[in-house]
């Protein structure tokens, strides 16, 4: 995914706060965008872009606790932080479990803020880059033949060769071939590499016995 300029979201029913938000962010070079409401924020389509959710918990008809499980279902990964006048140490923990990365209690310090919204666009980078991994192993995964995937299970269990060919009724130098185009293909210099690439892709050994 191309990196471009961060933009913060500002989701708050308070048009003063949008305003001043918006102004505070320009103010440091960020782009942003208010809402309203959580509908009018979802019915923008926005989330994959590199940036962060600033969120106010109270608001009508859908509140931010109920948007941030929305955003989880519609698999919106935008790091969020809360901001709230109202807010109380249970409706701050259920936030942070659900994967809220700041709550902060309005006013805040605007220092506090910026520094949660630097954060959270670190980490929304460091979470792209991860899927983006992630993508393109399961695309290299998916280079590999069956027998190759059979084969690549039983060598990150740490099974010799000959013992890899009498468990699957091949040859041994059968099994050296495969082994030899599961490096190429997964593009990996021993087994080591292979073995945390299936840890990353979740792909599990055989089992030995």
């Amino acid at each position: 995914m191309k990196d471009t300029k961060p933009v913060v979201f500002i989701v708050d029913d308070d048009a003063s706060v949008r305003r001043s938000l918006e102004r505070l962010m320009q103010s440091v070079g960020l782009a942003a965008k208010s809402f309203a409401s959580a509908a009018l924020f979802l019915e923008s389509g926005c989330g994959e872009e590199t940036g962060c959710l600033v969120l106010d918990v109270r608001m009508p008809e859908l509140s931010g606790l109920e948007l941030q499980e929305k955003m989880a279902r519609a698999n919106i990964l935008l790091p969020v932080i809360f901001i709230s006048g109202h807010g109380t140490v249970p409706i701050s923990v259920r936030a942070m479990k659900a994967g809220a990365l700041d709550f902060l209690q309005k006013p805040f310090d605007e220092q506090d803020l910026l520094e949660a919204v630097y954060r959270a666009i670190d980490r929304c980078r460091q979470d792209q880059a991860q899927r983006k991994d992630l993508m393109e192993l399961e695309a290299r995964i998916r280079t590999l033949t069956p027998k190759e995937q059979e084969v690549f299970a039983w060598v990150i269990a740490g099974v010799p060769n000959k013992i890899i060919a009498d468990r699957l009724d091949t040859a041994e130098k059968t099994i050296k071939v495969h082994r030899a185009s599961i490096m190429k293909k997964m593009g990996a210099q021993s087994v080591a590499d292979l073995v945390r690439m299936a840890e990353k892709a979740g792909i599990r050994p055989s089992p030995t016995q």
